[in-house]
C-alpha cells in the first residue's frame, strides 16, 4: 500500500481518446491521481465533473489530473463525451496499477462482499513522491480539499 512520502509507482496506461499516459513523463508537474469504481455511476460522475469544473485552477497550480478505473477506453470515451469531461481517464483493465497503489480492496454492499476499487486520491509532486493520500473518499467537498493541498505544494 502506497503511503505519503513514498515514491509513486510508475505506470503507462491507455487513456480516453486512444493515447497512453506514462506517469514519469509528466514530471516536473504535480499529478492528482484518483481512482474511482466505475464510469457513469452517480458518485463517480459527480467526482469527474468536479475535477473538470476546477481544471483551470489545478492547471494554474501546476497539476495534471488523472482518473483511473478498470473500465475500458471505449467506456471512458462514452463517459467523457456524455458529461463533457476534460480530465484524462485511464483504463487499468488488468488491475496492475490499482494493486500497486493498494486501492483494490474488499468492499460490501447489501450484506455481500466483493472486490472493487476503493475511491482514493493521491497527490504526487514534481519529483514523483506521494505528498498526500486519501482513502475511502467521500465525494462531497473532496475536489476542493485536493485543490487546496495542490496549492500548498
Amino acid at each position: 500500500m502506497i503511503e505519503t512520502g513514498q515514491p509513486a509507482p510508475d505506470f503507462t496506461l491507455p487513456r480516453d481518446g486512444g493515447d497512453s499516459v506514462t506517469l514519469s513523463n509528466l514530471k516536473p508537474k504535480a499529478v492528482v491521481l484518483y481512482f474511482y469504481p466505475k464510469d457513469d455511476t452517480s458518485g463517480c460522475t459527480k467526482q469527474a465533473i468536479g475535477f473538470t469544473e476546477h481544471l483551470d485552477a489545478f492547471e494554474a497550480a501546476g497539476a495534471v489530473i488523472l482518473g483511473v478505473s478498470k473500465d475500458s477506453v471505449k467506456k471512458h470515451d462514452k463517459f467523457r463525451d456524455k458529461h463533457a469531461l476534460k480530465i484524462a481517464l485511464l483504463s487499468d483493465e488488468d488491475n496492475d496499477v490499482c494493486e500497486q497503489y493498494g486501492v483494490w480492496a474488499e468492499k460490501s454492499m447489501y450484506g455481500k462482499t466483493y472486490m472493487g476499487i476503493e475511491r482514493s486520491t493521491f497527490i504526487i509532486d514534481g519529483t514523483g513522491t506521494v505528498r498526500e493520500a486519501w482513502r475511502k473518499v467521500k465525494v462531497p467537498g473532496h475536489v476542493e480539499k485536493v485543490l487546496e493541498a495542490v496549492k500548498a505544494l
